[in-house]
């Protein structure tokens, strides 16, 4: 990180995904965002990502996803990367505008599902880059499985040529291992600029995408801990150590990963560990069945009998 906090190319650790708490009226749950945000530095994560897919930004309005920045930032001295993602640039760039003016790092922006070719994705992000200037550093959100456009390294290249804002990829291609040495391998030849690649899909891969040249992780996993773990223990070369503790985590971290209930995982295992005060999602929401939540707390169960940190009242 250079520039203050303002995201660079050279940015590498965990940046926690946080969920959005609200209370059970929909209403947002100040209190626990403010324990979410000392939890997150106690974890000892290196930035935070506010109004991501599972931050349920789309049911905020501006304002409120503001006083949620704001809140965040003047608790936490962690760099703050904001999901700005809208149909259109005029509400993208008034969130941008606000989040940047309050100190933030920079801004992830998803491409809409109505691109098709190279072309267009990488014109799309230019346009990105035009509407929201120069200074602020764009992450790039790589995530097929949601947004059906496929991007190739070779358009990923092209957008870090062509969009110098462009300073970070949240890779969640799946599968996408090979995607990351292809992109290593493009800079390593010159035929791009180097990018920070920060991982998703809940951290699912992490263990070797870590090896394959990433730089951390922009993910939500209920236990952010494990993933600065595994990012640790990879940059010291521990890899056994890496993968026993990895190994642990991988039922959790799939049955979190389900589409459509991953949030509701999500929020309840923070609620066991005392972090939210409830699992509400805003409606539109989902909500565990009690057969779910019985078998996601037999999953902890067993979680702690290889990580202490999973031992919950």
């Amino acid at each position: 990180m250079t520039d203050g906090m303002k995201l660079d190319a050279g940015a590498r650790g965990v940046y926690a995904i946080a969920p959005t708490p609200f209370l059970e009226d929909g209403a947002i749950d100040v209190e626990s965002l403010d324990r979410l945000v000392d939890f997150y530095e106690a974890a000892e994560v290196d930035g935070l990502t506010l109004l991501g897919q599972l931050g349920e930004a789309p049911k905020l309005t501006h304002d409120e996803s503001v006083d949620v920045v704001r809140r965040v930032m003047t608790r936490s001295a962690l760099p703050v990367v904001v999901g700005v993602s809208a149909p259109g640039f005029g509400s993208m760039g008034a969130l941008t505008s606000d989040v940047m003016a309050l100190g933030a790092a920079g801004v992830m922006v998803a491409p809409p599902n109505t691109l098709r070719t190279d072309d267009q994705i990488v014109g799309y992000y230019t346009q990105v880059a035009r509407s929201l200037g120069p200074d602020v550093p764009i992450v790039l959100q790589d995530y097929p499985l949601t947004f059906s456009v496929v991007m190739t390294p070779g358009v990923i290249a092209r957008i870090v040529r062509e969009v110098p804002s462009v300073v970070m990829l949240k890779h969640e291609d799946w599968p996408g291992l090979e995607k990351i040495s292809a992109l290593r391998a493009a800079e390593a030849a010159g035929e791009m600029s180097r990018i920070s690649i920060l991982c998703g899909n809940g951290g699912l891969f992490l263990d070797f995408e870590m090896s394959r040249g990433a730089d951390g992780a922009m993910t939500g996993y209920c236990f952010p801990e494990l993933l600065v773990d595994v990012v640790r223990l990879s940059d010291a070369g521990r890899r056994e150590e890496l993968h026993d503790l990895f190994d642990a985590h991988l039922p959790l971290i799939r049955y979190e990963q389900q589409p459509g209930a991953g949030l509701a995982v999500r929020k309840h295992v923070m609620v066991r560990r005392g972090l939210l005060s409830s699992d509400t999602q805003r409606s539109p929401g989902r909500v565990l069945t009690t057969q779910e939540r019985a078998e996601v707390d037999l999953l902890l169960e067993r979680l702690a009998r290889h990580d202490e940190r999973a031992r919950l009242p």
